[in-house]
């Protein structure tokens, strides 16, 4: 029989394991988009598709994302949202905190059907962006 000091050590053990094999997944971004809320409270249109070089990570070791655009974004990762899969896609969904303690949900998509797509969405309370993403080796 296992007792009690050997089943903690062992839970201890594993907790640091899977804390250390958390990886960093960096993306370059190929265009982006934004769309804000209106003066009525409705989301706008997306703007066109621009060309982007943005690289994005995230970092599972530090619990953040950085968006490296023309203004370096940094996000705290508050929660790991559940992995959502279905037919045509897999989503991810991370509750972050900007550096301005802002509420941001970010959202990645894997559209399976489309070459394995991906588009990486930043959403605040008043605008979203999306940045069409490929995974960086």
């Amino acid at each position: 029989m296992f007792g009690f000091k050997k089943i903690v050590i062992l839970l201890i053990f594993c907790f640091f394991s899977i804390k250390n094999v958390a990886q960093v997944y960096r993306f370059k971004a190929v265009s982006f988009s934004v769309m804000e809320k209106t003066s009525k409270d409705k989301w706008g249109e997306w703007t066109e598709f621009e060309p982007s070089t943005t690289i994005i990570s995230i970092d599972g070791k530090k619990d953040r994302i950085v968006i490296a655009s023309r203004e370096i974004q940094l996000f705290k990762i508050v929660n790991y949202g559940k992995k959502i899969s279905n037919k045509k896609t897999d989503t991810f969904v991370f509750n972050c905190v900007d550096n301005d303690g802002g509420d941001v949900t970010i959202i990645v998509i894997t559209y399976k059907n489309e070459d394995d797509r991906m588009q990486f969405y930043i959403n605040y309370q008043d605008v979203k962006m999306v940045y069409n993403v490929y995974k960086v080796k």
